[in-house]
C-alpha cells in the first residue's frame, strides 16, 4: 500500500476558482470568431512528422480565418499554435502546468492559464464550432471522446470532428466498430460524426462545407454545452 497520502480539496474551495477561470476564458474570448480546437500529444518532437503536419493545419486554419484553440503546452499543441501565430492568426492557449508540460508554449496571441482540468475542457467547447484531433494519449482521448459524446447526444450544435493519422486512429476505431457497434452500444450513424484522414486539404474540405462563419456584425458569444 503507498505511503503517499491522498490530498483533495474541499469542493467549496475548488467551485469558486472553476467559476473565476471559466468567466475569465469567456471574458477573455467574447470578442473574437468561433474557432477550432486541436488536440495531440505533448510528447511529440519537433523533428516528428505529426509536429510538421499540426503546424501546417494550424497555418491552413489561420488562413482560411479561423481561431486556432491548442492546449498551450509542447508537442502538437505546441505545433497547432505555431502555425497560427507564424501565419499572422489567432493562436489561443489553453495552457495548465503538469509534470510533462512544465511550461507554456511562446505561440500564442491570447493565453489563457488553469489550475482544472474540468474548466480548461470547457472552455474548448465554449468556443469552438470543430474539432481535430492528431495522435495523442490519454489526455487526447479523454478530450476526442468527450466531444464525441456532446455531438452524439447533442448537447453540442452538430460540429465536424476530424482525426488526422489513419495508421495511428483505424486500429482504435476497428474496435469501436467490432466491439462497441457490434455490441449494441453505439449507433451505425455515431461513426458518421468523424472523418478520419491523412489529408489536410481533406479536413480543411470538410470543414469548408460545415462550418459557416456567420456574415456581417455578430457576437460570438461563448457558450457552454446544453445541460
Amino acid at each position: 500500500m503507498s505511503n503517499n497520502k491522498m490530498i483533495r480539496t474541499p469542493a467549496s474551495k475548488q467551485i469558486p476558482k472553476i467559476m473565476e477561470e471559466l468567466q475569465t476564458a469567456a471574458d477573455t474570448l467574447k470578442e473574437l470568431r468561433w474557432g477550432v480546437s486541436i488536440f495531440g500529444s505533448a510528447r511529440v518532437k519537433s523533428d516528428s512528422p505529426y509536429y510538421k503536419l499540426c503546424e501546417q493545419l494550424g497555418a491552413k486554419l489561420a488562413k482560411a480565418g479561423f481561431p486556432v484553440i491548442a492546449g498551450g503546452g509542447p508537442g502538437l499543441m505546441e505545433a497547432a499554435n505555431k502555425g497560427a501565430y507564424n501565419a499572422g492568426g489567432t493562436s489561443i492557449g489553453l495552457n495548465i502546468k503538469l509534470p510533462r508540460e512544465t511550461s507554456n508554449n511562446p505561440y500564442q496571441t491570447h493565453s489563457l492559464n488553469f489550475d482544472y482540468f474540468y474548466s480548461r475542457k470547457a472552455t474548448f467547447f465554449m468556443h469552438s464550432i470543430a474539432y481535430i484531433a492528431l495522435p495523442g494519449g490519454w489526455g487526447t482521448m479523454d478530450e476526442l471522446f468527450e466531444v464525441m459524446t456532446l455531438v452524439q447526444t447533442e448537447k453540442l450544435p452538430p460540429s465536424p470532428i476530424v482525426l488526422i493519422g489513419k495508421e495511428f486512429w483505424e486500429g482504435l476505431f476497428k474496435w469501436v466498430r467490432d466491439v462497441q457497434l457490434g455490441n449494441g452500444m453505439i449507433s451505425a450513424s455515431d461513426l458518421n460524426l468523424v472523418l478520419i484522414t491523412d489529408s489536410i486539404d481533406e479536413a480543411m474540405e470538410h470543414l469548408a462545407k460545415h462550418c459557416k462563419q456567420p456574415q456581417g456584425e455578430h457576437t460570438f458569444e461563448p457558450a457552454l454545452p446544453e445541460s
